[in-house]
């Protein structure tokens, strides 16, 4: 359930500290001497500068002292953010599933210049694996676009047309990644809890003017995280109006898709992720929530191993791990091993319909999320009385999908948040 783009560790940081020197140095010598500096310099120079001053910014509060979910604990100007729009880091409240008042990082962004009339809506986006680990959050990412300008340095599957568009995009790391905290790998309760909270915290950034309508937006394991925030959201953030919800790819029937994705280094590595969040989370109250009851002694002794490494920018080391545990990873059937297949059904999104309406976008040629098991996903939620709308995108994988959806997601996202007809080529809600 990987995304499409690297990231960067925090090990190594005098080597990386020294590249991003030289780039702002080389660039802001070639402004000087050319008397011009366009668009893409600026970002060159600004997103050096971000991941020079990044470090600190992750360091927890001592104490913490408790608040309530979405309480901004801190922020911080990104000088990177894309052209016409405004950029910070932000530290907030959130509650993981097992009611703990936690920390979270993340990114807000906004147009520049006054809000309309009503304020600004916001479109929280739940990110596609990167990795498990506190160096594998996105937020630590946000390095220096490449020189043709076509890397967004923030990973955000139509950032720039969402900011155009005049919203306001906040963004999670999940817990335990960028600051340190619990495991929340496919932990729907937290990842979803974490997306809400961050739409909150960028409502107390005044220079967002963000008011409290909400959209969701999420890839493969955001669209998981996605999913359990649209089903919660009343409850969990009853001040924020969700208006909708689109997840591109994503994580369903947690246990069918760790059993089926096993058999390759991608499986493994994802493996290695969820079955280690999920010891730590419940193994200290669930009895057999070990890895030894679900694992071979093989794969028990690798997979720290692998949890600890970023799955884009460290996938060379990752695989070298994973590939002697393909067909030796798993010792039992996680759908049908206690406590596993009582905790991954639980964590297994569609118990009941959305409370909004769904787009649900599937690439028929992905591999890793399995078509059928993302299209019997949308019926069943149609079944139990949701507004679906499904797309499925031609001859697209898994990590093209949420790009490829955009031509249907911005309009299905201006037809809620702004009453806007659905023009041609938008599919109709599934019938059921």
């Amino acid at each position: 359930m990987g995304g499409a783009g690297g990231v960067s560790r925090r090990d190594g940081k005098p080597r990386r500290a020294l590249r991003v020197v030289l780039i702002v140095v080389v660039t802001l010598l070639a402004c000087i001497l050319t008397g011009s500096y366009s668009p893409v310099e600026r970002r060159l120079v600004d997103g050096a500068y971000d991941n020079l001053t990044e470090a600190p910014f992750y360091v927890l509060p001592n104490p913490v002292t408790p608040g309530a979910p979405g309480t901004l604990v801190r922020s911080e100007r990104l000088p990177g953010a894309p052209d016409g729009s405004q950029a910070w880091r932000i530290m907030y409240h959130s509650t993981d599933v097992l009611g703990h008042d936690i920390l979270v990082s993340g990114v807000v962004l906004a147009p520049t210049g006054p809000a309309p009339a009503g304020g600004r809506t916001i479109v929280s986006w739940g990110h596609p694996t990167t990795g498990a680990a506190v160096q594998c959050a996105p937020s630590l990412n946000v390095d220096p676009p490449s020189l043709m300008g076509l890397i967004d340095p923030f990973g955000i599957e139509g950032l720039g047309q969402l900011l155009q568009a005049g919203y306001v995009v906040a963004a999670t790391d999940y817990s335990g990644m960028g600051v340190a905290g619990p495991d929340s790998y496919l932990i729907g309760a937290t990842e979803g809890n974490n997306v809400l909270d961050a739409a909150r915290a960028a409502r107390q950034l005044p220079e967002t003017g963000a008011n409290n309508r909400l959209l969701l937006w999420g890839h493969s394991q955001g669209g998981h995280a996605v999913l359990f925030a649209a089903q919660d959201a009343r409850q969990y953030a009853p001040e924020l109006h969700l208006l909708g919800a689109a997840v591109a790819a994503p994580a369903t029937q947690l246990g069918a898709l760790l059993k089926a994705d096993i058999g390759d280094v991608s499986g493994v590595s994802i493996g290695s992720y969820a079955f280690t969040a999920y010891a730590a989370v419940y193994g200290p109250s669930t009895p057999g929530a070990t890895l030894s009851s679900i694992l071979t002694p093989d794969a028990v002794a690798a997979t720290p191993s692998m949890y600890s490494l970023c799955l884009l920018s460290q996938n060379a080391q990752l695989h070298k791990i994973a590939a002697p545990l393909i067909g030796n990873y798993l010792s039992g059937d996680p759908t049908v091993v206690q406590p596993w297949a009582t905790l991954l059904a639980s964590n297994t999104p569609g118990a009941t319909a959305s409370p909004v309406p769904l787009l649900v976008a599937q690439g028929t040629d992905d591999t890793l999320v399995r078509p059928d098991d993302t299209a019997s996903f949308a019926q069943s939620e149609c079944s139990l009385g949701a507004s679906v709308t499904y797309l499925s995108v031609p001859d697209t994988g898994h990590g093209l999908v949420a790009f490829r959806s955009l031509t249907v997601l911005l309009p299905w996202f201006a037809h809620l948040a702004a009453g806007t007809p659905l023009p041609p080529g938008v599919p109709a809600p599934l019938t059921c």
